[in-house]
């Protein structure tokens, strides 16, 4: 018999449909219940590419005898992260404070109006039953000791991440951006870069802020340390080099054991990393790892609509990364090409993956003399990898696939389409654009209702309203479409939802962005998102995207908002540099100002195309045409080609080319 999760639409929901536990979508139908029958909430989130999500499934959620305890005495909540994650935001934070950790699969226990009272991530089976009858007694014998728990954590909950209002600096100096960036480079590891830590996981806003900071601040050492890194990622077995694109984390610490799961969100992001260290130092490896991963994204996310696919799980036929590993014999397939490849891929007899005795391909760059040796030139063993990859691939697809999520995602497909146009720009692909512009189209046209955005598609079930990220990556996704293309009708989509996300999101008391509208569904908390994670924050994504919009507008109503909110945060960055990366790199824009940068005339778009082909200036706004309505442009329309570098409201004389431009800029 399936439960009530059946006519879910979320693949996480359905996977869960045919559990003996009788789990509710979230709603008021479950809650309602819980208060008649005066019952305790499981409430069990978790997203369908997640690994420990699945056993925690296969040990527990599929026992009939845990399945009989959750039935009896409780209400079954499953919640898909993905698709709500205002709640996962909410109990996330209940389960840190209670525990110091968090993670996913997340499982909490709540009082019948849905205050936390116990919590934690993946339980055993024997564990979770235990945890299910201790707390169903406490409930039946003292509840008031429950309930006095939950009022405590919940006034936790209300106070975390919630900041008092600062005074605004008179200005933020290198000592400042010192002082974030002194202790944090402490945990560099030098020898497999990244940070000394096990799990490694790719971070790529932290190697953004990094790879800004070090070229602003002249910093040789952590810009060398930025490249190995991106260097060690793009070699280790955490990249598909079969197919593209990036799995979430590694276990280990020489990122060569993947967690096979690949999110949307990371490998638009790692694009556009990719993309912008190529800029500032050109290197063949950085232009493969993007070609590669946007081929992998066409190839297995793009649905017809031209939105992308939410992620692909890291299990086929119940086994972590059967898909993506190799016996040794198997690269028989490639006939007399086996040995090389098998010697550049690190293949061994009895699997590099010791511990399942298997081969996950990655690369040592020392194999490089294998190269030399077989008499490739550079261009010609480019040509041959190519070949050699096309055929495993080939071979690979006739294999059981991992399931793919096709949830489609507002902030995610706004996070690829900046990722699509920053590669764009570097390497001037117009498929890339081509792509980028099919993503908005599909935001535009299945992520809108009566002129308000979507967190995903409507389906039959209900319609979830956008959230903050929703709008600020959108925004900052739109801005990005309009400095590659100066087509201002982006710019102006981007400062209408600008304008709505202001109305909706932002408290002018407090002087903070919640994450979730005025009008939301009310939660047992309204929360401010504030920390960057893997993803950047909304917060931060926000006050970067009204600063750059209070320049390109001469907006004060937006730079005055994103000072006081950033003023508020600042405080906070030096303590956990890591947690606050999107913060940094607004921090860096503060002290070395902005290059605003006007390409005006018929050769507009050339002079645009020769700079971002040419150059490498991490603190700029491109902007320009023929003609314009943005203030900074009005006086300067025209058919004849000048270049202008703006800077605090003022700007130069007009230049005659790109290169008398960047003269300027570096005087």
């Amino acid at each position: 018999m399936a439960n009530k999760l059946q006519n879910e639409t979320s693949p996480y929901l359905l996977q869960h449909a045919h559990n003996p536990v009788n789990w509710m979508p979230w709603g008021e139908e479950a809650l309602t219940l819980a208060r008649k029958e005066n019952k305790l909430v499981v409430v069990s989130i978790g997203y369908s590419a997640c690994h420990w999500c699945h056993v925690m499934e296969r040990e527990s959620f599929e026992n009939e005898a845990i399945a009989q305890t959750m039935n009896k005495l409780y209400v079954s909540i499953k919640v898909d992260r993905e698709e709500r994650p205002d709640i996962d935001q909410i109990y996330m934070i209940a389960v840190q404070l209670m525990t110091n950790s968090g993670g996913w699969p997340l499982n909490v226990i709540c009082l019948p109006d849905g205050r936390p009272i116990y919590g934690g991530t993946y339980f055993r089976p024997q564990d979770w039953q235990n945890v299910l009858l201790q707390i169903a007694q406490m409930w039946e014998e003292t509840p008031e000791t429950a309930i006095d728990y939950a009022e405590r954590l919940t006034t936790g909950i209300h106070q975390a991440e919630r900041l008092p209002i600062a005074e605004i600096p008179e200005q933020y100096t290198l000592r400042d951006i010192q002082d974030v960036v002194h202790p944090w480079r402490e945990q560099f590891d030098p020898k497999e870069g990244g940070y000394k830590r096990v799990p490694k996981f790719p971070l790529p806003n932290n190697w953004l802020f990094f790879l800004r900071y070090a070229v602003l601040a002249k910093d040789r050492d952590v810009l060398d340390h930025v490249h190995f890194t991106l260097e060690k990622i793009a070699n280790g077995g955490i990249y598909d080099h079969i197919g593209g694109g990036f799995a979430r984390y590694s276990v280990d610490g020489k990122w060569h054991v993947p967690h096979f799961e690949k999110m949307l969100y990371d490998n638009a992001q790692l694009i556009s990393l990719y993309s912008e260290a190529y800029q500032q130092r050109p290197n063949s490896l950085y232009k493969q790892v993007v070609q590669e991963t946007i081929a992998w994204a066409q190839r297995e996310m793009l649905a017809r609509n031209g939105g992308f696919y939410a992620a692909l799980d890291a299990d086929s036929e119940g086994i972590e990364g059967k898909f993506y590993t190799f016996e040794y014999e198997e690269l028989d397939v490639l006939g007399t090409d086996a040995d090389l490849a098998r010697q550049y891929f690190n293949l061994t007899q009895s699997g590099n993956w010791a511990e399942e005795q298997i081969n996950i391909p990655f690369v040592n760059p020392d194999n490089h003399h294998l190269i030399r040796e077989a008499g490739f030139t550079e261009e010609e063993w480019e040509q041959y990898l190519k070949e050699i990859k096309t055929k495993l691939l080939t071979y690979r697809s006739k294999r059981v696939r991992p399931a793919r999520d096709n949830k489609q995602l507002t902030t995610w497909n706004a996070l690829l389409l900046k990722g699509l146009v920053d590669a764009y720009r570097v390497f001037d692909h117009s498929e890339y654009l081509e792509l980028a512009l099919g993503i908005a189209r599909f935001i535009q046209t299945d992520c809108c209702h009566e002129n308000r955005l979507l967190h995903q598609p409507a389906d039959q079930n209900r319609q979830i309203f956008a959230f903050l990220d929703d709008y600020a990556f959108t925004i900052e996704a739109f801005v990005a479409l309009y400095e590659a293309t100066f087509d201002e009708n982006w710019l102006l989509e981007a400062k209408g939802l600008t304008d709505k996300a202001i109305a909706s999101f932002y408290d002018a008391e407090a002087k903070t962005f919640y994450y979730t509208a005025t009008d939301a569904e009310e939660l047992i908390a309204r929360k401010s998102e504030i920390m960057d994670n893997v993803i950047p924050a909304s917060s931060s994504t926000i006050v970067r995207q009204l600063y750059k919009l209070g320049i390109l507008f001469d907006q004060d109503q937006y730079t005055t908002i994103a000072d006081q909110v950033f003023a508020n945060v600042f405080p906070y960055i030096k303590s956990y540099g890591s947690a606050y990366s999107n913060w940094g790199i607004q921090l860096l824009e503060y002290h070395y100002g902005t290059n605003e940068i006007a390409l005006m005339g018929n050769d507009a778009q050339e002079w645009r195309r020769e700079l971002d082909l040419t150059q490498y200036i991490p603190n700029k706004i491109t902007l320009g045409g023929t003609k314009s309505s943005l203030p900074l442009l009005m006086d300067k329309e025209g058919l004849e080609s000048k270049a202008y570098l703006c800077r605090h409201r003022t700007c130069s004389l007009p230049q005659e080319s790109i290169a008398q431009l960047i003269e300027l800029i570096k005087s």
